[in-house]
């Protein structure tokens, strides 16, 4: 008895994760902050240590100034390695490597006007730049805070007034809401898990 209700858990479980990731991708098509804020509350918290590994980020498009910007310009998604040792912005730079860059380079004139970072020239100047503002150390923390209401792990810019506080869809894809000073919605992504917890560097 025990047995067989294990494998039903089991299986609910995995169908409520399938319902998950297709509402998800649902939402990815556009959607409305409101709606997408819904979907957001309703995840389950994520720990510290679910948090370790690198991860593949993309857009939750919601009408948000900052849609499809950090796309425009390469990014790939974020590594963390440890709570006190979190990379924010891993970028594509070509044959296959991946270069971290600083954000402390990033002029938050340009986050909160972001139509400049959506030009088509920014892409190719960002290319050029890029070497100057790249790093290998961490530049992020990981700690627990209370957003929205709830306690979830939460990534901790070193020199921008940003959180990034995280809800899991699953173990392997997470929704992020990035939460800025002088941002008066939030601007919210998904991380899908590329490697096992623990693993890997910059490449």
């Amino acid at each position: 008895m025990d047995q067989r209700r294990s494998t039903h858990e089991h299986g609910g479980a995995a169908a409520d994760r399938h319902g998950l990731r297709a509402r998800l991708r649902e939402l990815q098509q556009g959607t409305t902050l409101e709606v997408a804020l819904a979907f957001y509350d309703s995840l389950d918290t994520v720990s510290l240590d679910e948090m370790i590994g690198s991860w593949h980020g993309e857009g939750l498009a919601t009408g948000h100034l900052l849609d499809g910007m950090l796309e425009h310009l390469g990014w790939r998604g974020k590594r963390f390695v440890g709570p006190n040792e979190a990379h924010p912005l891993i970028f594509d730079a070509g044959g296959g490597r991946r270069v971290g860059v600083n954000p402390a380079f990033v002029p938050l004139a340009l986050i909160r006007h972001p139509r400049l970072l959506h030009a088509p020239f920014a892409e190719r100047i960002f290319s050029v730049i890029r070497p100057l503002v790249s790093t290998g150390k961490p530049k992020a923390r990981l700690r627990l805070t209370e957003y929205r209401g709830v306690v979830t792990a939460t990534m901790c810019y070193d020199a921008l007034p940003i959180h990034d506080v995280f809800r899991k869809v699953d173990d392997d894809i997470l929704v992020g809401a990035m939460d800025m000073r002088g941002l008066e919605k939030p601007f919210l992504f998904v991380l899908s898990r590329e490697e096992p917890a623990g693993s890997g560097g910059n490449r």
